[in-house]
């Protein structure tokens, strides 16, 4: 099951937007003389306008992207793909006292949407127009004099002044845009504009953004402010994005959505990102390095103030949860080990990777964050999504109207203050030594922070832990100097053959105050037939 577009050719573009960092440029064409309708050369534009276009669309038949290139860009394969460069002297804004420039990706390859650009002036917006000779295409041999002028562009990266050779933002196929905070400048997950029936039956459907406007910044901005049109066969949008780069990059989103049609379920500020292998999942285990992840956790701030980390996985088949709740505070995929060491991958340096915290503004009711993972074989492939459920979906010809705020980086508000889980381990349960007779399965949960680092030697810090099904045995918890915090143990045992997902939970107490935020996990017990298996191993 595939996550969108963009993660059809997922390292393809990791590779775009990492492994070649000097690609990074392209060019703004001339102003468009003519008409496209009501988005013509110097039409009046602002957020109020766009949002009408939006319910508009959504009132007439859904129309299928342009998805139609020369010959010459459909035949590419991925390495004359990338052989594509941007000039650099050709960035919008690049003849400008600007602290941003825009640069543009070129169709072709798997990437051939059509997504129409608009530099914003005055309240007014021109077209950006597509230029051949704005590309560097000869080792690509496309030959751009054959190439129309009129073939718009796939999308853009957004640079900015403390280096115009690095992309902080960038936005490519269907609704996928991904950040980075200046502290590491490396991409990793991405977000989108909207899911639309995440983990149906029926299959997700991916909208998609068809056109952008940018404002042009004064001299001296801290923030770049760009706005979308959304459509897909479910639903239409209006977007609004103001991006202010930083060590941690600040992203604020309102979104205005218009329903064409029922759909079974939304998810609105949907985060992507992948989990092969981790120290708790290690279902996937062939390769040499010790973890491949770009992010190893959802966490939650609820409604009512509590906070859960639930780690990630590579399940053997598709998993939905929802987590329910009302008026969420945040959630965000999280990558909290950042040990070199744990990772050993010297090229993409997951270690590196940013986390993504979404930051609701205002009540969003009722709900629940969702988390769909699913199965990877390898590191090639987006199979995490987190994004928040509504209870309720308004009827076509309706409008739902959110706002929020994604922080991307090393260091966002996502962080508890209590204990924070800062490792997963699991394995066979049982007394090292002893003869095992009964087949179990052991958790090891790691905290550090908050009030763990300052505990007398003598105070007692109790786990608390529930589970579904099954007999919770050889509980601990003590003291680990080496992160200055806590390490819970405790075993699950089957008491029957069924595989039945168990739900688990593990928060630290003292006199029966939490002291820690809530682990929460879903274990699967192996069939019997592994658990002797396991048994006659170990």
């Amino acid at each position: 099951m595939s996550d969108g577009p963009a993660s059809r050719s997922r390292r393809d573009l990791l590779a775009a937007l990492v492994a070649t960092p000097l690609a990074t440029h392209a060019l703004a064409g001339r102003a468009q003389t003519g008409a496209r309708g009501a988005l013509s050369s110097g039409a009046p534009f602002d957020y109020a306008w766009l949002k009408g276009e939006a319910r508009k669309l959504a009132a007439q038949p859904y129309a299928a992207p342009d998805t139609h290139v020369p010959a010459a860009l459909a035949g590419l394969d991925y390495d004359h793909f990338q052989a594509i460069h941007f000039r650099p002297e050709h960035a919008l804004w690049a003849d400008r006292d600007s602290p941003f420039r825009i640069t543009f990706f070129h169709r072709g390859y798997t990437y051939r949407e059509r997504v129409d650009l608009y530099e914003v002036v005055a309240g007014r917006a021109r077209p950006i127009d597509y230029n051949p000779a704005s590309f560097d295409l000869a080792k690509a041999n496309v030959d751009g004099h054959a190439l129309p002028h009129d073939l718009g562009f796939a999308g853009f990266r957004l640079l900015f002044h403390t280096d115009y050779s690095r992309d902080f933002a960038a936005f490519l196929g269907a609704s996928y845009f991904r950040a980075v905070g200046m502290d590491y400048m490396q991409f990793g997950l991405s977000a989108r504009g909207l899911a639309v029936d995440l983990g149906s039956d029926r299959g997700e459907e991916f909208p998609r953004f068809t056109a952008f406007w940018f404002e042009r910044p004064q001299p001296g901005a801290t923030t770049l402010t760009l706005y979308a049109l959304m459509d897909s066969k479910s639903v239409t949008g209006a977007y609004r994005f103001d991006l202010a780069p930083g060590a941690t990059l600040v992203s604020d989103v309102d979104a205005a959505l218009y329903p064409r049609r029922a759909a079974e379920r939304w998810g609105v500020a949907p985060l992507t990102s992948m989990f092969l292998v981790g120290s708790a999942d290690r279902r996937v285990s062939g390769d040499w390095r010790p973890q491949i992840h770009d992010s190893e956790g959802l966490s939650m701030h609820t409604g009512a103030g509590g906070w859960l980390w639930r780690p990630l996985s590579n399940p053997e088949g598709v998993h939905l949860y929802t987590f329910a709740d009302r008026n969420p505070r945040g959630f965000g995929l999280m990558q909290r080990d950042r040990d070199f060491d744990h990772y050993q991958d010297d090229g993409v340096f997951y270690e590196r990777r940013p986390s993504a915290w979404v930051a609701p503004k205002g009540d969003w009711g009722d709900g629940g964050v969702q988390l769909l993972e699913l199965p990877a074989p390898d590191e090639t492939y987006d199979n995490i999504v987190a994004a928040w459920k509504p209870a309720t979906m308004p009827a076509p010809g309706g409008e739902a109207l959110y706002a929020y705020r994604i922080y991307w980086g090393a260091r966002t508000p996502g962080v508890p203050p209590l204990a924070a889980v800062t490792a997963t381990r699991t394995g066979l349960g049982g007394i090292v030594g002893h003869k095992r007779t009964q087949f179990s399965w052991r958790f090891v949960v790691e905290f550090a922070g908050g009030s763990l680092a300052t505990l007398g030697k003598d105070t007692k810090v109790v786990p608390r832990i529930h589970a579904s099904r099954g007999i919770v045995e050889l509980v601990s918890a003590r003291p680990l100097d080496a992160i200055h915090g806590v390490r819970a143990m405790f075993d699950v045992r089957p008491t029957d053959d069924s595989i039945e997902p168990v739900e688990l939970s593990l928060v630290l107490t003292i006199d029966d105050v939490p002291v820690s935020e809530t682990w929460v996990d879903q274990w699967v017990p192996p069939a019997p037939a592994e658990r002797a298996r396991l048994l006659a191993r170990g």
